[in-house]
């Protein structure tokens, strides 16, 4: 049964993800959907996809800003080429993306269709009744201009499409997913994410039935002229609207950088104890590595949550940006060389799976089951100690930003003794 599962504002941010950090999302994106699908299936990663929760996270981690509206389209668009060369091998196809991007889905699916076989002309109807209904079933403000149409060799499909409203700058997310929707529109959603904005017009809510049945009535009796013309003389109109149905909301504040209360910080004390404490024992062969030491296994304790944690846990997707900071300096600037040691341990993990060796992904599931238990009873830094001490070793960790690398605090100056000339 179709069902939407939660809602979050998201500020409408503009700007160009750089191409150093372009070029990591998307490897980061397509080794830990590869994770995914190697651990739990295709299906699996298409439910998360479709979870606005974690969609948030995954972006997060990933390095880019954590609360706006570009975490949409960035995740999509680095998806679409990470997976773009694994697409046959994984089962996993990306269609869609931005503006123009998005009109070339149809195309896109048929190619879809002979490469996996599957109902390219169903997918189609698919992808244009998603978009119809959250354009026009769903009349709440907001103007579609994003829209990714995931699907697998299956025929089994997520869509992931944003609307913006420029006027209040923000915009608003809509999840729709193929296992478990009844039909195209009667509750359809898994979850619309976006600012409440007050009474909308929402004909695929249950209780709309009515109103779409009276709607076809009236066209067939009265003709569209007729319609108009009774519209016209009505000057008090009295249509009834019922309230919407009651989620969980996940609000993305407008400021812009995080914290404290951004964030869980017994989740973070629980992650940053499993990396201190069990790290060593998961991954004794890899802390020999050159490059790889404490700080990229605490990273690798937050993708690990992203691969195998549980709905609940990504109720603060900030949590999730100090794995690797963000692209505005937000909470700190990206620490490439614990970035690029991440993606490695995860690309040889994966590779060492389909080998038969799955030692490595399941030590990062260890890690991620310790750090829930140790989150009960852990301690830690506060979070402005954890924050200013990744921005004072930012320059050794190779940190970048939009506004360039960071340079090395500069030295204490030297204090003079007493009677020196």
């Amino acid at each position: 049964m179709a069902r939407r599962t939660g809602s979050a504002d998201l500020p409408l941010h503009g700007g160009r993800v750089p191409a150093w950090l372009s070029a990591r999302m998307a490897a980061l994106g397509a080794v830990i959907c590869r994770a995914i699908v190697e651990e739990y299936g295709r299906d699996e990663l298409l439910a998360r996809l479709a979870h606005p929760f974690w969609f948030q996270s995954f972006g997060s981690v990933m390095g880019m800003d954590w609360h706006s509206s570009g975490v949409t389209t960035s995740v999509i668009g680095a998806l679409k080429r990470g997976l773009g060369p694994l697409q046959d091998e994984l089962g996993v196809y990306v269609c869609g993306g931005r503006g123009k991007q998005s009109r070339q889905t149809p195309q896109e699916l048929n190619l879809v269709g002979e490469r996996a076989g599957v109902d390219a002309d169903e997918l189609t109807r698919t992808s244009r009744l998603v978009a119809k209904v959250d354009s026009a079933g769903v009349q709440d403000g907001f103007d579609l201009y994003l829209h990714g149409f995931f699907v697998t060799r299956e025929g089994h499909w997520t869509v992931v499409q944003q609307g913006m409203n420029t006027e209040k700058r923000q915009a608003r997310r809509y999840h729709w997913h193929s296992q478990s929707r009844s039909n195209f529109i009667d509750e359809p959603h898994t979850a619309i994410d976006g600012p409440d904005q007050g009474e909308i017009v929402n004909l695929t809510d249950r209780r709309a039935e009515a109103s779409r049945s009276a709607q076809l009535d009236l066209l067939s009796t009265l003709g569209p002229d007729k319609i108009v013309a009774e519209l016209l003389a009505e000057t008090q109109p009295h249509s009834e609207h019922g309230q919407q149905l009651s989620l969980p909301h996940l609000a993305m504040p407008a400021h812009h950088e995080v914290r404290a209360s951004d964030v869980f910080i017994r989740r973070l004390h629980g992650t940053l104890a499993a990396a201190a404490e069990q790290g060593p024992k998961d991954f004794p062969d890899l802390l020999l590595t050159p490059g790889v030491g404490a700080r990229t296994v605490q990273s690798l304790a937050m993708v690990a949550e992203v691969l195998h944690g549980a709905p609940y846990r990504f109720q603060d997707p900030a949590r999730f940006s100090l794995a690797h900071g963000g692209k505005d300096r937000h909470p700190y600037p990206v620490p490439t060389k614990v970035y690029d040691e991440t993606i490695k341990v995860l690309k040889s993990a994966v590779q060492k799976a389909k080998l038969g060796n799955s030692e490595t992904l399941a030590a990062l599931k260890r890690l991620d089951e310790q750090a829930r238990q140790l989150e009960h009873t852990a301690d830690g830094p506060s979070f402005d100690d954890f924050i200013a001490e990744e921005r004072a070793n930012s320059s050794l960790l190779g940190g970048r930003s939009v506004f360039g690398w960071e340079n090395a605090p500069p030295p204490m100056p030297l204090t003079k003794k007493r009677g020196a000339a």
